[in-house]
């Protein structure tokens, strides 16, 4: 049976830095889904809301707004603190209702990124009881995090899509973490020379969900 999306799905990386919100726009614009970033640390630079709206051209009806945006680009309990502000698993609930067949929610940073005093990310994908498209790099040092990343969704018993590996393609590292982390491979995502809609239609084509 054909692999297909489910209608709600959590992207998370890795890591900081892994192309995480590419990927989001990327999928967003390729499953012509609806995008929500529940947690926005920092708002002096164009949020990533914006970003993906920016660069997939979808218009606003797909895209919903933050729960929480927060002045830092810090962790979320950092940044909430400063704010005032406390953040707790209740404050989230998905959308009754959306125009799109899918929605994506991106994470902020990685599982183990503090919400509040006793709370991670994967607490919030826990709560939402969503499955996870984890995101990773394809450079070295990677097959550590990803794996550990793996380890911890499966302890949590949250189901895992599979992991989409962005920069230039390493077929060992690749291998390792279908092996290791027994996790299906659902594409990998070249540097991409520039980020607007025809590019990342043309990436998500090429994801191996479609062979």
């Amino acid at each position: 049976m054909p692999f297909q999306f489910p209608e709600h799905f959590f992207v998370t990386g890795t890591d900081t830095n892994v192309g995480k919100t590419v990927t989001s726009a990327m999928l967003t614009l390729g499953l012509n889904a609806a995008y929500w970033k529940p947690i926005q640390s920092g708002l002096d630079t164009i949020t990533d809301t914006d970003y993906v709206k920016q660069v997939t051209g979808l218009n606003d009806a797909h895209f919903l707004p933050e729960r929480f945006r927060l002045t830092e680009p810090l962790s979320p309990h950092a940044s909430a603190a400063i704010d005032g502000l406390e953040i707790h698993l209740h404050d989230f609930e998905l959308p009754k209702t959306i125009e799109q067949s899918h929605l994506i929610i991106e994470g902020a940073g990685g599982l183990m990124v503090p919400i509040n005093d006793r709370h991670y990310i994967i607490d919030l994908i826990k709560y939402l009881e969503l499955p996870v498209c984890l995101v990773s790099r394809s450079t070295l040092g990677t097959i550590n995090h990803t794996l550990l990343s793996l380890a911890q969704l499966k302890r949590e018993n949250i189901p895992i899509l599979g992991v989409i590996i962005n920069g230039k393609k390493n077929p060992g590292n690749r291998a390792a973490i279908e092996h290791y982390g027994q996790v299906p491979i659902l594409g990998e995502v070249d540097f991409l020379e520039a980020i607007d809609p025809a590019m990342l239609k043309t990436a998500y084509n090429q994801l191996e969900i479609h062979d």
